[in-house]
């Protein structure tokens, strides 16, 4: 089980660092990239952006450090309201293919907080 969590918090972290990057970093560059991003405030996408890049830290930092461990299953937590918040901009967009992604990450994130809780 510890395997698993581990494999799922390292496969998030790498996931949510690069969204996180494209979001705070790369906000110009990756407007073009996601339509929806003109929807919304560049106040609101960085927000976003910097909860994706704290979640992606403590996916790791935490557990591997045995500081603080229940900032990993918070991470999750985090990260689970952001997919189920994703998942109602893309479907109402008719982005089914980032709804499918959305859900998984849903999915791999509460199966981290409840594992690590």
């Amino acid at each position: 089980m510890n395997i698993a969590l581990w494999i799922g918090q390292a496969l998030l972290a790498l996931m949510f660092l690069n969204a996180g990057v494209m979001k705070t970093i790369q906000y110009e560059k990756s407007k073009a990239k996601m339509p929806w991003m003109k929807e919304y405030s560049k106040g609101l996408v960085h927000f976003i952006g910097i909860a994706e890049l704290l979640a992606a830290v403590g996916f790791i930092l935490p557990a591997a450090l045995g500081v603080l461990p229940w900032l990993t299953g918070a991470a999750g937590v985090g990260i689970a309201i952001i997919m189920v918040l994703a998942i109602g901009v893309h479907g109402r967009k008719g982005e089914y293919g980032a709804v499918v992604m959305n859900i998984v990450l849903l999915a791999i994130s509460v199966f981290i907080a409840i594992g690590r809780f």
